[in-house]
């Protein structure tokens, strides 16, 4: 895949064609698959994500520290019976991401795009769009093949992983990820994708790991639920026409250095930030011993 941001645009400029077009070369080029077969699996994706972000709308789970037991149903109630400041849409769009969060606690089936602890955000954004605007599934294929860049960039100048970069790398990544997605279903251009990609990563840069226990449960539901926010938000503003003035490959290699500089009690150790509170201590030491 190509190094930088202006290099994606030129080439999609020369070609006169999309971000979505350049990743499904390459695709079939590595894999030594058909289109067709390449689109087929994505679909599959498509279906398991889906899957994940309804399973628990409608009821309530229950885990042994209380720490995300039905936020999904609770807020997806929530929306039924009352305005929510923010609006119906994005209440229905951030229970959705609390609902696969639910079901990766559950270890139930999940899609990690890019990680476990994150995989509430592309789901919910999926699902919300295919709500709203009635994409099909090859409008939204051609989504996740541009997301694929994003995460192909991502890669190269950062980390996907909280242990190395904080949650920024996690929930900011997979934002990301889905704000292109959403501006590429919605008709955008491969320069609004970037920049979209770009705002969303801005508006997480230095957001710490400091799960409680070590257990990707809390704060991570409340960073996916929020991560489809900020993925809506800045798709919005890159449809709008508001850029970002650093490239994304340079907000990537800022969101590596800004990792690698947190101190290592903020990244996925379950010792400092939230984690190093008396109630996460007190959690920590009741899971411990639990499992001693």
């Amino acid at each position: 895949m190509y190094n930088t941001a202006n290099e994606i645009i030129e080439v999609c400029k020369e070609k006169n064609c999309h971000i979505y077009d350049l990743v499904l070369v390459e695709e079939m080029k590595n894999s030594k698959k058909s289109d067709a077969e390449i689109y087929a699996q994505l679909i599959e994706i498509i279906n398991v994500m889906e899957a994940s972000a309804i399973e628990n709308l409608e009821k309530s789970n229950t885990t042994n520290f209380g720490m995300t037991d039905g936020f999904s149903k609770m807020f997806f109630d929530y929306q039924k019976e009352k305005e929510p400041l923010v609006g119906k849409f994005l209440v229905r769009t951030m229970a959705r991401a609390f609902s696969t969060a639910e079901v990766n606690d559950q270890m139930g089936k999940i899609v990690a795009a890019p990680t476990a602890g994150s995989a509430g955000i592309m789901p919910a954004t999926i699902v919300s769009a295919k709500e709203k605007y009635g994409f099909d599934d090859e409008t939204v294929a051609k989504g996740l093949l541009t997301s694929i860049a994003i995460g192909q960039i991502i890669a190269k100048y950062a980390t996907f992983a909280g242990a190395e970069g904080g949650c920024q790398a996690e929930c900011g990544s997979a934002s990301a990820m889905a704000a292109s997605a959403l501006v590429t279903m919605a008709g955008g251009t491969p320069e609004q994708a970037l920049h979209a990609a770009s705002i969303t990563l801005v508006n997480v840069l230095g957001l710490v790991c400091d799960p409680i226990a070590g257990l990707v449960k809390y704060p991570c539901t409340f960073r996916n639920a929020s991560g489809v926010m900020n993925a809506f938000i800045s798709a919005d503003m890159a449809l709008a026409g508001i850029t970002s003035i650093v490239p994304f490959d340079e907000v990537a290699q800022a969101m590596g250095e800004v990792g690698r500089s947190l101190h290592e009690s903020l990244r996925e150790t379950g010792i400092g930030g939230l984690a190093g509170t008396k109630t996460g201590q007190r959690i920590r030491e009741e899971f411990l011993g639990k499992n001693k």
